[in-house]
């Protein structure tokens, strides 16, 4: 039989395509625009030590810089996402590394306006927030005023800019040992096929419905982090003192509180966090206890964690079916969200199918002054891709709303609540297909998928976050971070958060070596909350009335208008309290009462 292959780009039909002509009508017309940008770089020189001379000369600066910066995110939009059409096509590969190298220019030629506003007085800084001419630049002064205590004198901070390819070489050592140096064999998969071991197909081996193969996997796999423990401790420890260094540098408290300062987060909300998760640990040890009887085991190890309890249900979704099925289920949204989202899902805000050479996986990519583009490598047979669908939706309606509603400056939402409205969407379509399911496996299955959603977002994001936590607080306390110490710091975690009854393979204490998202610190935990955050408001706006939802549409419009905390508690979750994380591990509790009764 004939193996089926991809099309390459030039043979997909138009209309399965995003049309990016809300960005440029052509690829002539951004050479023509790019060109025009690129030349208004040397413009930062001429406002160069004058930002003191008043505020009607800080509010040209700061227009110039603003109007630059718009056109710089439609150009750089355009490139990224025709790279992403195929990356082999190597005009585009040309286009975006062009983009990226005169915005690395026009980084530096604007470097001095930080510093140089911060510089100012006390006095002339609060002049300059009451005056008229800079109104619409309040907010901004006002949160670039706040790094004042930690912006340090021209000639330091010289230094410190000095150091920024230096400070990346541990992540750029642990990226290259584990991405290019590692290897990791051959092993058979359940259909009997010699696969390469690595990475990404360690996942589908862990997905695999014969134990003997998971296993395999899982021992062949981390024996080669065994062989190279030492090195990968010492990455590790290398990216943790970094980042203590930096936050005593710029006169933080702590590493953690250096990095919550840009979303004016108090850690309270953090280990808040941590605080519940522990509180309904028992909930996720009855969950893998659960798994653990359903799928007749005497005993349950990491590698029986991941496989569904249930195979893939039989169901099929044209991509026409899967916009109606997701339209449907947000209908609690209104008229005006399911309208514009309909249009924009039937007509070409998608770029549906996979191609040849095409970017692999979704995204979400908004744009002030374009439609909010979705790249897609939908499959019909495979339920998880609505899903998909209706995340990246959420994600696109965030951007729509905020750029409809708020100026360039304020519309670009930060991560802390990006994950909000993408989860949201899918707690809905989740209630919308379990509330129309027609047998128990079915129902089984939304809720098995909704379970591990939490326990892989929430759960096990907390557990990532205490970790980060933990080693930080040991290396600012002088306390080395030797292999042996990260081992015993992690496994202390695997214990808790896994349960008595857990069977824990001593290799599982090496993960802490492999996640790549301990090279970029306190990140993690944003998923978590987001998450809890999502279905929180998602119980209170189905629960609710116009009010509610009302409430929920304004943070959507909010952009970055205001600080995340305020927008979210604003729209009716106070992440500083308890309870949304709590409410959101109440509905876990409850989804696994309901997987027990189901099988």
């Amino acid at each position: 039989m004939a193996t089926k292959k991809l099309p390459p780009r030039s043979k997909v039909k138009a209309s399965d395509t995003w049309d990016l002509s809300s960005l440029f009508e052509s690829d002539e017309a951004w050479e023509a625009a790019f060109a025009k940008w690129q030349k208004q770089i040397k413009k930062y020189e001429t406002f160069r030590g004058t930002l003191g001379d008043g505020a009607a000369q800080l509010a040209k600066l700061l227009k110039f810089d603003s109007k630059f910066d718009r056109q710089g995110e439609r150009l750089g939009s355009y490139a990224f996402l025709k790279a992403a059409e195929d990356t082999a096509n190597g005009a585009y590969q040309r286009m975006i590394g062009r983009y990226q190298n005169a915005a690395s220019q026009a980084g530096q030629a604007a470097s001095y306006v930080r510093p140089e506003i911060l510089a100012l007085s006390q006095a002339k800084l609060k002049k300059y927030r009451a005056a008229k001419e800079l109104a619409h630049f309040k907010l901004q002064l006002e949160r670039l005023v706040r790094y004042k205590p930690h912006t340090l004198s021209d000639s330091e901070e010289k230094l410190m800019a000095m150091q920024t390819e230096m400070a990346q070489s541990a992540g750029q050592a642990f990226r290259q040992l584990t991405d290019a140096d590692m290897k990791f064999g051959d092993l058979k998969n359940e259909k009997g096929d010699m696969v390469e071991l690595g990475h990404s197909s360690f996942s589908a081996f862990l997905n695999s419905p014969k134990r003997t193969v998971r296993k395999a996997a899982f021992h062949q796999y981390y024996a080669e982090f065994v062989d190279h423990e030492n090195t990968l401790a010492t990455t590790l420890e290398g990216s943790i003192q970094r980042d203590v260094y930096y936050a005593k540098a710029r006169n933080y408290p702590s590493a953690r509180e250096s990095s919550l300062f840009a979303d004016n987060v108090p850690v309270s909300v953090y280990d808040s966090l941590i605080d519940a998760v522990h509180s309904k640990l028992p909930a996720v040890y009855k969950y893998l206890d659960v798994r653990r009887r359903k799928m007749k085991l005497k005993d349950i190890h990491h590698y029986d964690t991941y496989v569904p309890i249930l195979s893939e249900l039989n169901v099929r979704h044209t991509w026409d079916q899967a916009v109606k099925k997701v339209v449907a289920s947000l209908e609690p949204l209104g008229d005006e969200y399911c309208r514009v989202l309909s249009d924009g899902l039937k007509g070409r805000w998608c770029d549906r199918y996979p191609n040849k050479g095409k970017r692999s996986g979704a995204f979400s990519a908004g744009c002030f002054d374009g439609d909010p583009y979705i790249l897609m490598n939908y499959q019909p047979d495979v339920l998880n891709h609505v899903f998909t669908l209706t995340h990246e939706a959420g994600h696109s309606m965030h951007s729509y709303y905020s750029a409809k509603h708020q100026p360039y400056e304020y519309y670009d939402y930060a991560i802390f609540v990006a994950e909000v409205a993408s989860t949201f969407n899918e707690e809905l379509l989740g209630k919308y297909l379990f509330d129309r399911a027609k047998t128990d496996k079915e129902k089984a299955y939304l809720v098995n998928r909704a379970i591990d959603d939490i326990r892989g977002t929430i759960i096990r994001q907390t557990m990532f976050a205490e970790f980060e936590k933990i080693t930080h607080e040991l290396a600012e306390s002088g306390e080395p971070l030797t292999l042996d110490c990260l081992k015993q710091e992690y496994h202390k975690l695997l214990a808790l958060y896994f349960g008595p009854d857990f069977t824990l393979d001593p290799e599982l204490d090496l993960e802490c070596l492999r996640i790549p998202h301990f090279y970029s610190a306190f990140y993690v935990y944003k998923y978590a909350t987001g998450m809890s955050a999502a279905i929180a408001l998602s119980k209170r706006v189905l629960e609710g009335g116009e009010q509610e939802l009302a409430d929920y549409l304004n943070f959507l419009k909010g952009g970055c208008s205001k600080y995340p905390l305020d927008l979210l508690r604003d729209a009716g979750v106070d992440m500083e309290q308890p309870e949304p994380v709590q409410t959101a591990l109440e509905h876990f509790e409850s989804l696994v009462d309901q997987l027990d009764e189901l099988l």
